[in-house]
């Protein structure tokens, strides 16, 4: 694996954790509104190695005692359920950061993982809006985490356009009993496409309302606003 950054330090990407993140490169999606677009078009060196990877985490122990692997979409790297191992075989907790449309590498990495934050990004007939040819995959990935022992939440980010109000239902029969669910606040800055630098992020009411939606569906639902 090669990654194309990493952050030393983190006090809020794992719950209860201070954690180093790492940045795979490449993504199969093409989300309008992301924000590491340098990350998946076109990503410029240098890069960073996992051996140098493992010996800058090494070397933070001390300050550290987890590593987030996010992206792009680090499942697109046959070779993740290995890197992830090769963490914890050195003594540290391992989130990872995935938009689920590669469950046979997510199955993989689950015995090795303390946790999972999974994308559900909008309603299934909308999906095509963000590059996907098939949601197949993204479903059995759901069904990995909500039958499995390993901790996560589903998340979703709350982007005018691509969630609509008439989106949280549809979303909500596609998680039904899942543990937990997260709705986080849309940042117009970097986008991708730069369009969507001027779309107006919903008030906080509005995500509440989403929230009170989806309670029907999840017990838990938390507010990242």
């Amino acid at each position: 694996m090669k990654f194309g950054g990493l952050q030393k330090t983190s006090l809020i990407d794992f719950p209860g954790e201070v954690s180093s993140i790492l940045f795979t490169i490449g993504c199969n999606l093409r989300c309008p509104y992301c924000y590491n677009g340098r990350l998946i078009v076109r990503p410029k060196p240098p890069f960073l190695s996992e051996e140098d990877a493992l010996q800058i985490l090494e070397s933070r122990k001390e300050y550290v005692t987890a590593v987030v692997i996010t992206g792009g979409e680090p499942a697109l790297n046959r070779d993740l359920p290995v890197f992830v191992r090769r963490l914890k075989d050195r003594g540290f907790s391992v989130k990872l950061d995935t938009n689920g449309f590669f469950p046979k590498i997510l199955e993989k990495c689950l015995p090795h993982l303390d946790y999972v934050a999974m994308d559900v990004k909008t309603s299934l007939e909308k999906y095509n809006l963000l590059g996907a040819e098939s949601t197949s995959g993204f479903l059995q990935s759901i069904e990995l985490l909500k039958q499995g022992r390993v901790d996560y939440e589903l998340r979703n980010t709350v982007v005018p356009g691509i969630v609509n109000e008439e989106d949280v239902p549809k979303m909500g029969e596609m998680v039904t009993g899942a543990k937990r669910f997260v709705f986080q606040q849309f940042l117009p800055e970097e986008t991708l496409d730069k369009r969507f630098k001027d779309v107006k992020p919903y008030p906080p009411e509005v995500i509440s309302r989403f929230a009170e939606v989806m309670r029907n569906y999840v017990g838990d639902v938390t507010l990242r606003i």
